[in-house]
C-alpha cells in the first residue's frame, strides 16, 4: 500500500513518554519511548528502594510475631511452653505496649504434626493469631465460651485428616504456627492480688495433641464408615515459664534485620501461608520461599536506605503524627487517638455501631487500611475483633496519647497533669500506662510498673478528688501533695506516650458523653 495511502490513527499525548522526564531522581531521558543511558539503572534502583520501604511497612505484622517468638525462645521459653507474669508484666522486658494490670499468659504452638486441643482458662480475655497476627479466634469472655472456659481445636493448613462431629470449637489457621495470648483480670481478687488468678489458669488451662476417633466421635460415625476409632486423648498441662521480672527482648529491629527476620519468617511457612500479593512485594528484593535471601553490595545499601525510610514512616503513622490519617478519637484538637477505628481489626472498615436495632455496619469501602495495619503493629501487638468492637460490658478499649494539650512530644524532664472526669466508663477497671517512646515498650524507671489505675495492685489505687474527678500526674519526682497511686514517674531523658485502658468499656465511652481531658504541661 503506498506510503500516502497509509492510516495513521492520531496518538493522545497521555499515552506516550517524553523524551525527558524530570523527577525526584533526576532527569530520565527516553529515545522514542525506550530508555537511555542511566534511566534503566536509575529505576532499577528506585524499583528496589520503593519495594523496600513497602516491604518494611506491610510486614512489621508478621517479623513482630517472629520477634516474639525468638525473644520467648532466647529467654528459655520454647514453643509449647506457657510465658505467665504471675506478678504482672514489668518494665524489665521490651513487650511493644504490654499492659501492667492484667496477667498475661501466652504460647506459640506448631500445628505442622497435627491439630492440638486448647482446654482454655475462664474469665479471661484471649485470642489465638497466626504467625502474621492474623486474627484465627477469641476464647474466654468474647470467644464461643463466653467466658466459661472451653474446647478449642486448632487445625492447620496442611492438615486433611479427620476431624470431630462436636465436643470442640474448631478453628482453621493458615499457618502451621500460631500464638495464644491471654489476659486474666486480678480486680475481684480480695486486694487485687494476682495470686488466685494464676492458680486458676494454671490448673484449668491444658494443651495437647488431638487423638483422631476420640472425644467428639461417635461409634455410629466409624460403624457408618464416616471416621476412625480412637481413645481419648490424655488432656496435658503445659510447662509455665514465669515473665515476671524476666528480662527479654521481643521487639523486631528496625534496621536491615528486619529483612532477616522475614526472610526466615517466610522460610518457616508453606508458600501458601502468604498472602500472593504482599509476598510479590518482599520477593522483589530477593525473599522468596525456597531460595536463599543474599543481596549484593548494591542492593544491600538501597535496602539500607529503604528500611531507615520504612522505619521513619511507620513510626511517624505509629505516632499518631501522619497529617492525613483520621486516627484521633475526638473531634477537634484533642490529642487522644486510636488507629484501628479507622479499619477495624481487619483493617478494612470502621468497626460497626452497635445500636438497639442491633449491628449497622459501616459501608464496605473494598480497601485495606495500610496506615491504620502499619500503625498498630509498629505500637502494639495481636489483634481481636474485642480490641475495637463499639460493645459495652466486655472486651477493652485503648486511647493513645503523645502529645500535650499544645501539640508537643512528652519531654520527661517536665512534669504534666491529666484529668479523668468522674465516672470513668469502665466496669472492670482503668489504667494509664506510660511507654519509652523508642521501644514503645515500658517505661523502665524506678518504677518497675509505670501506671496508674483503678487497681490496687502492683502500684496503690488513684485517689478521686473531691466532685469525683480523678488527676494522674507525670514527672521525674513525685509533685507535693500528689498521692503515690496519682503519679507516674518519667524519665529526664526519655521522651513517652500513655494509653488510657478502659476494659469493660460502657457507653460513655462509646457515645462520647463522657471525655479524657487532655495532658497539660504543670507550669
Amino acid at each position: 500500500m503506498p506510503a500516502d495511502q497509509v492510516t495513521r490513527t492520531p496518538v493522545p499525548v497521555s499515552v506516550t513518554t517524553a523524551e525527558k522526564v524530570e523527577s525526584r531522581m533526576g532527569t530520565l531521558e527516553f529515545n522514542d519511548g525506550y530508555p537511555m543511558g542511566d534511566t534503566a539503572a536509575q529505576m532499577r534502583d528506585h524499583l528496589d528502594y520503593l519495594h523496600g520501604v513497602d516491604t518494611f511497612m506491610n510486614t512489621i505484622s508478621g517479623v513482630s510475631v517472629f520477634a516474639i517468638r525468638k525473644g520467648f525462645q532466647d529467654a528459655g521459653v520454647a514453643e509449647g511452653d506457657v510465658l505467665i507474669t504471675s506478678k504482672l508484666m514489668d518494665s524489665r522486658s521490651l513487650f511493644l505496649t504490654a499492659n501492667a494490670d492484667t496477667v498475661y499468659f501466652w504460647s506459640f504452638h506448631d500445628l505442622s504434626q497435627g491439630p492440638l486441643v486448647f482446654e482454655t482458662p475462664s474469665e479471661t480475655l484471649g485470642l489465638f493469631n497466626d504467625i502474621w497476627f492474623r486474627w484465627i479466634s477469641d476464647f474466654g469472655l468474647p470467644g464461643a465460651d463466653r467466658g466459661q472456659g472451653g474446647t478449642y481445636l486448632l487445625v492447620g493448613p496442611e492438615y486433611d485428616g479427620p476431624l470431630p462431629e462436636g465436643g470442640y470449637y474448631v478453628r482453621r489457621s493458615r499457618t502451621n504456627h500460631v500464638t495464644l495470648i491471654g489476659r486474666a483480670f486480678i480486680n475481684e481478687n480480695p486486694g487485687d492480688d494476682p495470686a488466685p488468678t494464676v492458680d486458676r489458669i494454671k490448673k484449668q488451662l491444658k494443651i495437647y495433641p488431638y487423638a483422631a476417633g476420640g472425644v467428639g466421635s461417635s461409634i455410629g460415625a466409624f460403624l457408618t464408615g464416616r471416621g476412625p476409632l480412637g481413645q481419648p486423648a490424655d488432656s496435658q498441662s503445659p510447662r509455665f515459664v514465669e515473665g515476671s521480672g524476666l528480662a527479654m527482648n521481643t521487639v523486631p529491629p528496625n534496621d536491615f534485620g528486619h529483612y532477616e527476620l522475614l526472610d526466615a519468617l517466610v522460610q518457616l511457612e508453606p508458600a501458601e501461608a502468604l498472602d500472593t500479593e504482599l509476598a510479590g512485594q518482599f520477593a522483589a528484593i530477593g525473599i522468596v520461599k525456597g531460595e536463599k535471601f543474599k543481596p549484593d553490595s548494591r542492593l544491600r545499601a538501597i535496602l539500607d536506605e529503604a528500611v531507615a525510610v520504612g522505619n521513619a514512616a511507620s513510626r511517624t503513622v505509629g505516632m499518631g503524627a501522619h497529617p492525613a490519617d483520621d486516627f484521633r478519637y475526638y473531634e477537634g484538637s484533642s490529642a487522644w487517638w486510636n488507629m484501628l477505628f479507622a479499619g477495624g481489626f481487619e483493617f478494612t472498615n470502621p468497626p460497626p455501631n452497635i445500636t438497639a436495632e442491633g449491628v449497622q455496619p459501616f459501608p464496605n469501602k473494598g480497601a485495606r487500611q495500610l496506615h491504620s495495619r502499619t500503625s498498630m503493629f509498629y505500637t502494639a501487638t495481636a489483634i481481636t475483633p474485642a480490641m475495637c468492637m463499639r460493645l459495652t460490658g466486655v472486651g477493652s478499649q485503648y486511647l493513645v496519647a503523645n502529645v500535650d494539650r499544645d501539640g508537643e512530644p512528652f519531654d520527661g524532664a517536665k512534669t504534666y497533669q491529666v484529668t479523668l472526669p468522674k465516672d470513668i466508663p469502665a466496669a472492670r477497671f482503668w489504667s494509664f500506662t506510660l511507654y519509652d517512646n523508642q521501644t514503645r515498650s515500658l517505661l523502665q524507671t524506678e518504677q518497675l510498673y509505670p501506671r496508674a489505675g483503678s487497681q490496687e495492685y502492683p502500684s496503690p489505687a488513684a485517689e478521686s478528688e473531691s466532685d469525683g474527678s480523678t488527676v494522674v500526674y507525670f514527672s521525674p519526682t513525685r509533685p507535693d501533695g500528689v498521692a503515690p497511686g496519682n503519679w507516674i514517674q518519667t524519665d529526664p531523658d526519655r521522651g513517652w506516650f500513655t494509653i488510657l485502658r478502659l476494659y469493660s468499656p460502657l457507653q460513655p465511652f462509646f457515645d462520647k458523653t463522657w471525655r479524657a481531658g487532655e495532658i497539660e504541661r504543670v507550669r
